[in-house]
This record gives structure tokens, sequence and C-alpha cells, in this order.
């Protein structure tokens, strides 16, 4: 992961998205989700599967285009930092069993953990919503460029990650929104060298039109779990 994220020269952080995004769709041709979700019984939990490293590495991705928005993703990108960090050690410990990020979810419900300050499944559940952050804030600046980059921020935000925030991480947000670099600054330090405004629209296209129904497969997980309404301490 280390070796891949030092080449970013080699191309745009979307670009590298969308190799890590064809890894995880290949994976048994995609999120095989609990079947218990869709009247299956608990027993089809076992099909559920999302690959622990290439959701790593698009996490660790999509931080640095959270980077570039500047100190306004200073806390989010340290938490999203932090929570890979946390997956990334407890993957370490085990490789074999949490290369399917889905085992860290499941001995952590047995346990009775889940919900801990420090679990696994905590740091999970708050790096989707940092990715559905993510395409979110491209989805709206693809689709109005003009748009003020402040408003495409704080849009994103509080559809995405205020009603899980409580109010003082509200509030810092608030704060932090006067620190956003102008629309055309952002979209430039997307691009991969030598990439006009058109190659890089149609990237950042495939990548939402790869991770939007995957994100939605993980939301179903995290319901089948009981952590889609969990909230920031």
């Amino acid at each position: 992961m280390k070796r891949k994220l030092m080449d970013q020269n080699m191309g745009s952080e979307i670009r590298s998205a969308i190799e890590e995004l064809s890894v995880m769709v290949k994976v048994k041709g995609a999120i095989l989700v609990p079947a218990a979700e869709h009247g299956g019984g608990d027993h089809a939990q076992e099909a559920a599967h999302i690959p622990t490293r290439p959701f790593l590495s698009l996490c660790s991705l999509l931080l640095q285009v959270l980077d570039k928005i500047g100190p306004t993703m200073a806390v989010l990108s340290q938490d999203i930092h932090q929570n890979i960090r946390r997956l990334e050690t407890k993957h370490e410990s085990d490789l074999s069993t949490y290369s399917n990020m889905v085992e860290m979810l499941k001995n952590e419900a047995t346990e009775g953990i889940a919900r801990n300050v420090t679990s696994c499944s905590r740091a999970f559940v708050w790096l989707t919503r940092s990715l559905d952050f993510t395409v979110a804030l491209l989805q709206n600046l693809v689709r109005d460029p003009g748009q003020n980059m402040q408003q495409a921020v704080e849009e994103s935000y509080n559809v995405t990650l205020k009603p899980w925030h409580r109010w003082i991480s509200s509030a810092a947000s608030k704060v932090a929104l006067m620190l956003v670099p102008d629309n055309e600054t952002f979209i430039s330090s997307l691009m991969a060298k030598d990439e006009n405004y058109d190659n890089l629209k149609l990237e950042i296209e495939t990548m939402v039109s790869l991770l939007v129904p995957y994100l939605e497969e993980i939301h179903l997980i995290l319901r089948f779990y009981h952590l889609d309404r969990l909230k920031s301490n």
C-alpha cells in the first residue's frame, strides 16, 4: 500500500482510486450482502466480503483528496488516518482471517465490543462515512463546476457527516469552512500531470459509478450489524 501511495506522480489519486475499486468489485464479483438483509437467514452472513487491503488503500487515496482542501479537513483527515491505522493493525494481526473486513465486524459483534470507542467496527463506520462525504463532494463539483467550493463542502458535509456528529463537531465545522480553497485551485490539485479538466471529470464520474453502488452495499452490511446509526463520541 505504501509503495503505491508514493507513486502518485504517475497519476491522479482519482485514477488510482479507480484501480483499487476495480480490484474490490472483482472479489466474488462484488460485495455479497448478508442474506438476512433480504430474508435469507443469518447463516448466509458468511458470504459478505469486503477485501481489507484494497478498501484501506482506497481510503488512503481519498484521504489525499481531502488533504487538498487544506486545514478545513484537518480534523477529519486525522480521524481517517487513525481509523485506517487501527484497521491495518487488526489486519496485520491475522492476515488470513482479516483479509475480509466483515470478519472484524462479525468478531466484535460476537464479543459485544463493536460500539466501543476504539473498536474496528467504529473505525470502519467512520471510514465509510468519509467515503460518502468524498463522493458527495466530487459529485457536487462535477455537476456544477462553477459552484462555490465552500458551499460544495458544506452541502456534502450536511448530507453525509453532520447527522452523526455531536454538536461540538458540527460547530467546529462551521469555522473550518472559512478556510476552503477556491474551486479552481482544488480541481487543479486533483489533476495528474498534463491532464485536462475533461479527462479528470471522466475519471471522477467513473470512480463515482464504481464507488456509489459499493457503498450502498456496505451500508447494508452496517445495518445488518446494527452499526448504521452509530454517532460520534
